[in-house]
């Protein structure tokens, strides 16, 4: 089963105006079907540098692709040949003075700034980056059923379509081992697999609080600095988020350590060893799991430049998202796990605070309604709508 992507057409733009577009995920989120996809499209020379045969056609890729300076070509597992974007600096260069400067290469890689730091550097202004993330609520059917099976299973399309949720969680387990046994001595050669694993399911265990450092450092038996350095190869691996506190000069003491959360709900469960929606309705800590579902939703859809925050004081008022706009506009998020749009206090207060253009309770039902005159109460589908236009 073939699902619609809707960054699909944003990587077709981009190769529209762009003579080098990379498109980054983690493994398993689908690159390599939707870059086969647009190849068709293009009559697209496709290499995959994981194959070692592959690979021994770059070794002069100047003179390799100025046989294909009329094709498209797709470059999978870029970060396997990190050379190769000094080369093609001049090659694109040399295509621009030949009037084929767009729509030359498509790159595939499965790290963040590993990957861009070495396109940025020596790319800059020849190539576009694109982040493909796993299915969202956006991208499937609009069903409550949809949802809460999206949630369990996350949103990897071979873990959401398996016939089953065993299947489902056996794929989730795989990946899992294939990042702890592959990647991880790839981007982080001297960090020990097993030290990371369980800082891994820790964080699961941690979803949506205060990244304690030194806490989680004691348990693993090593250094705050060390700890802080996984958690970094974590985010570039695009596994784990870290959401920066907002700080605003209101005159009262803020939490200034950043939230973490297990990016994918799927993996989060494969980590927590829950299976099924038994296990997950009946977890002691439910509501966090959603949070960082919903979260992890809203922040797909958001617009160009607009930037992911949470505000919490050190007395209690908190907002659980808060998205600032490039006009500088507000937008304050409240999520609940309940069917119902019940507001905490500290989300007053905090509302209080900051003055945000728009306040939303985000529900697990379908209504869309007022709470109070400037609250107002919304689906997770619904608002990922808002959020996109």
């Amino acid at each position: 089963m073939m699902l619609e992507r809707q960054i699909y057409q944003k990587i077709k733009d981009a190769l529209g105006y762009q003579a080098a577009v990379v498109l980054i995920g983690p493994r398993q989120v689908g690159k390599t079907t939707l870059a086969l996809e647009i190849g068709k499209e293009h009559d697209a020379l496709y290499l995959d540098l994981e194959d070692s045969h592959d690979r021994h056609r770059l070794t002069n890729p100047e003179l390799f692709f100025e046989k294909f300076e009329d094709r498209l070509v797709i470059l999978d597992e870029i970060h396997r040949t990190p050379h190769i974007f000094e080369a093609l600096r001049g090659i694109i260069d040399k295509g621009r003075r030949k009037h084929k400067g767009k729509g030359r290469f498509l790159m595939l890689g499965s790290a963040s700034l590993n990957l861009l730091r070495q396109s940025g550097e020596t790319l800059a202004g020849r190539i576009a980056s694109i982040e493909l993330l796993p299915l969202s609520v956006s991208e499937i059917e609009n069903e409550r059923a949809k949802r809460e099976k999206l949630w369990l299973r996350g949103g990897f399309p071979d873990s959401y379509l398996s016939d089953h949720d065993s299947e489902s969680f056996s794929r989730r387990k795989d990946f899992i081992r294939t990042y702890l046994e592959r990647d991880v001595p790839m981007f982080g050669p001297r960090i020990p697999a097993t030290t990371l694993e369980r800082l891994w399911t820790m964080i699961a265990h941690r979803q949506g609080t205060i990244l304690n450092a030194s806490d989680l450092a004691k348990a693993l038996e090593t250094s705050a600095q060390s700890v802080t350095r996984y958690i970094d190869l974590l985010c570039d691996l695009l596994l784990v988020r870290r959401l920066q506190p907002y700080h605003a000069n209101i005159g009262k003491r803020l939490v200034k350590s950043p939230k973490v959360y297990i990016r994918d709900s799927g993996i989060l469960h494969g980590l927590l060893n829950i299976r099924n929606h038994e296990q997950l309705a009946g977890h002691p800590v439910v509501g966090m799991r959603w949070e960082g579902f919903v979260m992890e939703n809203l922040l797909a859809a958001l617009p160009w430049r607009a930037i992911p925050f949470f505000y919490r004081t050190a007395v209690g008022a908190e907002i659980d998202l808060v998205i600032e706009h490039a006009d500088g506009s507000l937008w304050a998020i409240e999520i609940k796990r309940s069917l119902s749009a019940k507001v905490e206090k500290g989300f007053y207060i905090a509302c209080e605070d900051l003055q945000p253009t728009r306040s939303f309770v985000v529900h697990a039902g379908e209504d869309r309604y007022p709470v109070s005159e400037n609250i107002e109460a919304i689906s997770l589908h619904e608002l990922a709508h808002v959020l996109s236009d």
